[in-house]
């Protein structure tokens, strides 16, 4: 095995872990890191560990949601299981979109999309949905704070500290209150994360905002709809790969291993971070965060690679 490959894809772990989680695109730096960062293998390959890593994420939502997830639990009653069932059953339906709409531009998407200009593109134009997405929350909770008469109370699910500037608020406050129509909205909006560069966990974060709930419930339920919808890409990727008649040396073993490792380990420290984060701040820094990657991307691939003459 190649030691500086192995160095190379445990960074590529770092990455997943980080930017799966954060609605900032995984796959989008993923492809953008590949400009830099180049592994020694097939192209097959690459495009195999582009999806089968994050596999190395979602395993760490199984472990963190463990007994929410598990409706065998021995601590769980008849009702808790029931819900149990419920969210699984949300979760499903919300990755119906996906499914239907996903797996016949698969190729297609990977052919004509994957490439530093969509996903810069893409960086800014979520960037900006981001911030006029808050910018539209913040207004709406100072009307709803403006409206409230002296000593009444919000409709269920609007916390009492509303008018603190960066308070969370929604209508659907948990994830229990998801009902299945909801989850198929998000569902949709996870569809759009088919462009790299989108951010399926900064879709669906979008939708959930857009469809009413919380920061936290949003993101608390895109980490739930990864499970099936990345175990299912990664299926598909390795069938793909199979069906081809390709075949992994020892040191793409050890850079898929160790890239599935590295992106576990962090994924659990990014999870616990977001889910604090956005109980007291909003997106827009994401937002900012991606106009202003995008732009660089754009300024070095137009402007710089041409002129160094590395284009």
């Amino acid at each position: 095995m190649n030691p500086i490959d192995l160095l190379k894809s445990a960074f590529l772990g770092l990455v997943e872990g980080v930017t799966e989680w954060l609605p900032i695109s995984s796959t989008g730096h993923m492809i953008l890191v590949d400009e830099f960062v180049k592994l020694n293998v097939t192209e097959e390959f690459w495009n195999m560990f582009l999806v089968v890593i994050q596999l190395g994420a979602i395993l760490s939502v199984c472990v963190l949601y463990f007994h929410q997830l598990n409706p065998f639990s021995p601590s769980k009653g008849k009702e808790g299981r029931r819900a149990t069932w419920s969210l699984w059953g949300k979760i499903v339906v919300g990755c119906i979109p996906a499914a239907v709409i996903g797996l016949p531009l698969d190729d297609f998407m990977d052919e004509h999309f994957h490439n530093s200009y969509v996903v810069a593109g893409a960086l800014i134009v979520y960037g900006i949905a981001f911030i006029l997405i808050e910018n539209w929350r913040a207004r709406r909770r100072s009307e709803m704070v403006a409206e409230r008469p002296h000593g009444a109370h919000f409709a269920p699910g609007v916390t009492d500290d509303l008018a603190e500037k960066d308070s969370d608020f929604g209508a659907i406050t948990s994830v229990d209150e998801v009902t299945y129509k909801t989850a198929i909205g998000i569902g949709c909006f996870q569809v759009l994360s088919l462009v790299p560069g989108t951010s399926r966990s900064g879709s669906t974060i979008i939708g959930g905002l857009l469809l009413g709930c919380t920061r936290a419930v949003a993101a608390e339920f895109t980490f739930f709809l990864a499970i099936p919808v990345m175990f299912g890409a990664s299926l598909l990727k390795i069938v793909k790969f199979a069906l081809k008649g390709a075949a992994m040396s020892a040191n793409e073993w050890g850079i898929m291993l160790v890239g599935l490792v590295v992106a576990f380990v962090v994924s659990l420290v990014a999870i616990k971070w977001l889910t604090g984060f956005v109980r007291k701040h909003d997106f827009k820094v994401f937002g900012w965060y991606r106009i202003v990657l995008g732009v660089v991307v754009l300024a070095f691939f137009l402007v710089i690679a041409p002129a160094l003459g590395i284009a």
